[in-house]
């Protein structure tokens, strides 16, 4: 099977389950208290290796307990963390918030992450080789990530971009040239071109999908929670619907459907059927709690949605 590479953030979620979110300088009672392993990157290399993928993930940590746990839990996972460094200080933290209906606020205290650098892709170059799927996000340097994408593009690899969280500026040309498929969910589409963030109609979802294209990448999924995700590839738009469930927590729901789709790609699967695998195996990540704690196994979403032949 082909090699998927994540370069990301690795980051320990520090997670308060409570009724509702706290609006500012509101203290509320909350039920249940935990910590996990996180971050946007990390999610998705272990999302990829427990479904299947063949995944080496490039990151830093920082020498503490967090970073100790956090490495353990990808290799466990299936997942290569040679170019997972340690590095002198602190680890990449998440405050989370979760309500008793599943939705989540989140601050990010990168840590180690802001220490990962354009020159560590230079120097990882052998991680690279065979790569058929790179997964990004903007959990670490925007220079690093430009860095990445384009030796994944040099590499004939997927150059697949999660553009989380979602930047306060446009994102460089250079970044957007290298990106074959850009996954952002309906707040990260809507502020990427140029509106205020609102939930999306799959009509809504086509329009801006066609203005991202326009952008540079080649193919465009809008991520549209419980609604699916619309694939936006050539000229014509697709609306993948997701199957109902019970949402419980929908934290990393976005990060599973990036390693799923990574690993769809890397089997040969046509973009419609890996979207339909990527929908699946998030919509199942949702009703469990915590971030790569709610990963499925590769077994659930086969028999939850079995992967067809392309």
């Amino acid at each position: 099977m082909a090699k998927i590479v994540v370069s990301g953030s690795l980051n320990m979620d520090v997670v308060a389950i409570a009724p509702r979110i706290p609006v500012a300088g509101e203290t509320i009672l909350g039920s249940q208290f935990f910590t996990t392993p996180g971050g946007k990157g990390a999610n998705q290399a272990y999302a990829a290796a427990k479904l299947g993928g063949d995944v080496a993930m490039l990151g830093r940590v920082g020498e503490d307990a967090f970073g100790v746990q956090m490495r353990k839990n990808l290799a466990d996972a299936g997942c290569r963390i040679d170019a997972v460094r340690a590095l002198p200080g602190a680890s990449g933290v998440a405050l989370i918030y979760v309500s008793e209906r599943g939705e989540n606020s989140i601050v990010v205290v990168p840590g180690a992450n802001q220490l990962l650098t354009a020159a560590d892709i230079a120097n990882e170059r052998d991680l690279f080789d065979g790569c058929a799927a790179l997964l990004l996000q903007l959990e670490t340097p925007l220079e690093t990530v430009v860095a990445a994408a384009q030796r994944g593009r040099a590499l004939g690899a997927h150059v697949i971009l999660d553009p989380a969280p979602a930047p306060s500026t446009p994102l460089p040309h250079e970044l957007l040239e290298a990106v074959d498929i850009l996954t952002p969910n309906e707040t990260e589409a809507a502020i990427l071109a140029g509106f205020a963030p609102r939930p999306l109609t799959p009509g809504e979802a086509a329009a801006i999908a066609l203005k991202l294209q326009g952008m540079g990448p080649r193919t465009i999924i809008v991520k549209l929670g419980a609604q699916g995700c619309l694939l936006w590839h050539g000229a014509a738009s697709t609306v993948i619907a997701a199957p109902e469930v019970t949402a419980v927590d929908t934290t990393a729901a976005g990060d599973v459907f990036n390693g799923a789709l990574a690993v769809a790609l890397s089997e040969g699967l046509a973009l419609i059927q890996a979207c339909e695998f990527a929908v699946h195996a998030s919509a199942l990540s949702v009703t469990r709690l915590g971030a790569q704690s709610s990963v499925p196994m590769r077994a659930e979403v086969d028999k939850f949605q079995p992967l067809r032949a392309s």
